[in-house]
């Protein structure tokens, strides 16, 4: 049985503009971000054109990724905000999501987001994974060689519902958000596709990253469409 009655959550938000000029509220939207109550983490996300991270850019669609103290505080920033407010107003298409954080491993910035009280007990429903990693510059190359192999491996997943590459920073902050029918699911992808497996393994033989996270999450209360539909529905 599936436990999210702690308070802290998390939230993604996936917005699609009909013009690369809404790259300008990536810098508007920051000061707005940081005086909002109860956000305790939060990261504004430039979208790859991939499934995983990628070096193509799709400069219409950013994705914001949000820690918050509890659920009123995202209820209240989804209600009053100027960001959500705009995203009501000019997106094209749009979609979000809750998140109740199962675990994680790592730290994004010096940190780990996700306080140990938050973490909840699993289901057998759905989860999302968020990936992140920055890049050591030396092994730019051969992070993006590997890159078109895992898009691949993405792709023919059974379990995989939905996935996309963001990314803080142009080529060495990068990070993958995805869905997946249910754990077993991303265990067979994470564990049990050997390709998958020797990329893992390079990436800790040749120390590709300089720090990196790893959060699963109990998905819940989706809305809007993700190129065209709710992969949650």
């Amino acid at each position: 049985m599936t436990d999210i009655t702690s308070t802290s959550m998390a939230s993604f938000h996936l917005i699609r503009y009909d013009s690369a000029d809404a790259m300008r509220h990536m810098a508007f939207d920051r000061p707005l971000l940081r005086r909002t109550g109860g956000l305790t983490f939060w990261r504004l996300l430039g979208t790859g054109r991939g499934r995983s991270m990628s070096l193509g850019a799709d400069l219409r669609r950013w994705a914001l990724f949000a820690v918050w103290r509890e659920e009123a505080d995202l209820e209240a920033f989804l209600r009053d905000s100027p960001i959500a407010e705009r995203w009501r107003a000019e997106a094209v298409e749009r979609w979000q999501v809750r998140l109740a954080p199962l675990g994680s491993r790592g730290t994004w910035g010096g940190r780990d987001p996700f306080p140990p009280d938050v973490v909840r007990q699993g289901g057998s429903g759905p989860v999302a994974v968020l990936t992140r990693a920055s890049i050591r510059a030396r092994r730019l190359a051969a992070f993006y060689r590997s890159v078109p192999r895992v898009d691949r491996l993405l792709a023919r997943q059974d379990g995989c519902l939905a996935s996309v590459g963001v990314g803080e920073w142009p080529l060495a902050r990068q990070a993958t958000f995805s869905l997946w029918r249910d754990a077993a699911a991303m265990r067979r992808f994470a564990y049990g596709d050997d390709e998958h497996l020797r990329v893992v393994a390079r990436v800790r033989a040749d120390d590709w990253y300089s720090e990196e996270l790893f959060a699963r999450f109990i998905p819940y209360g989706s809305e809007g469409t993700w190129n065209g539909s709710d992969p949650l529905a």
